[in-house]
């Protein structure tokens, strides 16, 4: 008869747990889980906290065996990958997507997103409004009958090779899930302080709007710095 014991299967199953419990409860803690979903899908990680939580307690429990349970390689190097995104995040700093991924993520030109063109007609224009202009034809054309309303957009800077000095993208990403599914929606502005703002710096530009082409311009009346928005996403 086999003395009860420790199980090494069962040890390494709760680390693994406990890890993925202490993440989630960390995002809730520190206010990161906008940098990762939208507001559509963070309640995944209150309620992933939460069940995570109750798993880990049960197998705290049941931690000891009356049988054998080796653990073998294969299972560590599966245990050690679940673990690995949990290291990622924790490891890296909390920031929200910038320049760099908006130069690689596709623009709503070459995107699946489309939007309701009729909101664009009347109210105040929305960068969610411009996305969905950009996306439709039915949209640019209902946006290009706002020409010259005001707009006050946030986002961060970024720029093209060779644009003039007054000149920087107002970049936002829209989510529809997470930040893996982000998009970039951007507006050209114009008449900026001349280098004042740097890349990824996060910026309220006002000014009128002017659809022209493939793109929408802001010619700015007002540009100034401001903090990086609880909610660095837009919802799609």
């Amino acid at each position: 008869m086999h003395r009860a014991g420790l199980s090494p299967v069962r040890v390494a199953s709760a680390l693994a747990l406990a890890s993925w419990a202490g993440l989630f409860w960390f995002l809730i803690g520190s206010g990161r889980t906008s940098l990762y979903l939208s507001s559509r899908t963070d309640w995944v990680v209150p309620v992933g906290a939460i069940v995570l939580t109750a798993a880990l307690a049960g197998r705290l429990l049941s931690l000891r065996t009356a049988r054998p349970e080796a653990l073998t390689r294969r299972e560590a190097l599966a245990i050690g990958l679940t673990i690995l995104p949990v290291v990622t995040v924790l490891a890296l700093p909390p920031a929200s997507l910038g320049s760099f991924a908006a130069d690689r993520r596709s623009s709503l030109a070459s995107a699946g997103f489309s939007g309701d063109a009729g909101d664009i007609s009347s109210g105040e224009v929305t960068l969610v409004d411009v996305a969905s202009a950009l996306r439709s034809g039915e949209g640019m054309q209902q946006l290009t009958k706002r020409a010259g309303a005001e707009v006050g957009f946030v986002g961060f800077v970024t720029r093209d090779p060779g644009m003039p000095a007054d000149e920087f993208l107002l970049t936002r990403f829209l989510v529809s899930c997470c930040a893996a599914d982000a998009l970039s929606i951007q507006v050209r502005v114009v008449g900026a302080p001349p280098g004042r703002f740097e890349a990824d710096q996060w910026v309220r530009a006002e000014g009128l709007l002017y659809p022209l082409g493939g793109e929408v311009i802001v010619d700015a009346t007002l540009v100034e710095g401001v903090p990086r928005p609880d909610r660095p996403y837009l919802n799609s």
